[in-house]
């Protein structure tokens, strides 16, 4: 049972809403819109995406608070005004290192997960701001990070210590990886680096912030700020790409993008999903499902899982030959807006998905019940999912500019890999 997950992670600083949103006006910014926008400040608003419902500042708010049900304590403990018990959320010392005075009797949560299976490995802290991407490249025995803080930190994956820092110069807006290749999206570039021959290049544009990225048959694909997705062709180890083409359709931000059975899907903040042809880079049809930006989208199996900040998980399947046609044929509903999904396997090849939602938390769901086998609690929001090839390890990282290191428990199962 394959799982496939979109190889871009989302930008992490105070949620994409957060990243997106500088009020220094009253009017949205036309120039900012279309990525061109050179003022800093600027007097029009800079903003892409809504602002939360509930108008928290996101990454400061003390507790965090999951939706309850599906494995929470059974104690009958009393319950605050937000309706979750305090064993629900987590320390607001604890979680920020400082010492508890009330220890074993302080009400809140001194944990950060629950549920069994998989334990916290490490904590790596070195960045400053939110992680926008984590991304392992072939061949190596390291980890790469890039955040909004403008660094990509390189990690050495034996002693889990920060081995370099690239100072790219503006936020990464996403990172990935694909074989030696490493690609930081920012604004109006995406810079490239080949691990195995040292080779750097710049691909310019004019098409905004890049918020995802994924590689496929020698093809960057790049979703941009301004709803154009960029598309370049690989030629050689030692040439930089070459500009393709550009896809055009979405109205505006391109913020997810994964290719599965030579389909590529688009998710956007217009609410939408699109699908294209692999091959001949033409839209076959969109998606309407969703009542609110288009956060994650994933291909498991011959299914399409989407989740938005509508607060829903939507599982959609053909419904004619070829897959030009899908509709939805399950949907999951989430107490909390759902950030970002990724697929992976436990060490007993169960299909695991990792669901990231706006209370700070990310949910272990077994496909394809929807069964919770746990919870993972964070002090900000989590936009940066990944899956190590290997060894049963997954990562979060979240808005403050921690990265988590999660490992499923148990001896992996023969020919898993």
């Amino acid at each position: 049972m394959e799982i496939r997950g979109p190889r871009a992670a989302m930008p992490a600083e105070e949620g994409r809403y957060g990243r997106l949103c500088a009020r220094t006006g009253t009017k949205v910014c036309s120039f900012w819109l279309e990525g061109r926008c050179t003022r800093n400040p600027c007097r029009f608003l800079h903003v892409e995406l809504p602002p939360p419902r509930n108008n928290k500042i996101a990454c400061r708010h003390p507790a965090v608070k999951p939706k309850s049900g599906g494995g929470a304590s059974n104690g009958e403990g009393s319950k605050g005004k937000d309706g979750f018990k305090p064993e629900e959320r987590l320390c607001q010392h604890w979680a920020s290192g400082i010492s508890c005075v009330k220890g074993d009797k302080c009400e809140f949560r001194h944990s950060w997960s629950r549920g069994e299976g998989f334990s916290l490995l490490a904590k790596l802290d070195g960045h400053d701001k939110g992680i926008a991407g984590i991304a392992f490249p072939s061949g190596l025995d390291k980890l790469y990070t890039g955040s909004n803080d403008g660094m990509v930190k390189i990690w050495d994956c034996h002693t889990g210590q920060c081995s370099d820092t690239v100072n790219v110069g503006s936020e990464v807006g996403c990172l990935i990886s694909e074989g030696p290749w490493v690609f930081a999206g920012l604004r109006n570039v995406i810079k490239a680096w080949n691990v195995e021959n040292g080779a750097v290049f710049d691909l310019q544009f004019s098409s905004g912030l890049v918020f995802s990225m994924v590689v496929d048959n020698n093809m960057l694909f790049a979703g941009c700020q301004n709803g154009d997705i960029m598309v370049w062709r690989g030629t050689s180890l030692t040439s930089p790409p070459q500009l393709l083409t550009t896809l055009k359709g979405h109205t505006r931000a391109v913020v997810s993008l994964v290719i599965g059975a030579n389909r590529l899907y688009t998710g956007s903040v217009d609410h939408t999903i699109r699908v294209w042809d692999i091959q001949n880079l033409v839209c076959i049809t969109t998606l309407k499902g969703h009542t609110n930006v288009v956060m994650s989208v994933l291909c498991w199996d011959n299914y399409l899982l989407s989740c938005s900040l509508d607060q829903t998980i939507k599982v959609w399947a053909a419904t004619s030959p070829g897959g030009r046609d899908l509709e939805v044929i399950y949907t999951h509903n989430e107490d909390h807006e759902v950030l970002a999904l990724k697929g992976m396997h436990d060490m007993e090849g169960k299909p695991i998905l990792l669901c990231s939602c706006d209370d700070d938390t990310v949910h272990l769901y077994e496909l394809p019940t929807f069964a919770e086998r746990g919870r993972i609690y964070s002090r900000c929001k989590v936009l940066a999912l990944q899956v190590a090839p290997t060894g049963g390890l997954f990562f979060t990282g979240d808005g403050v500019g921690t990265l988590n290191v999660w490992k499923w428990s148990g001896e992996l199962k023969q020919g898993m890999l």
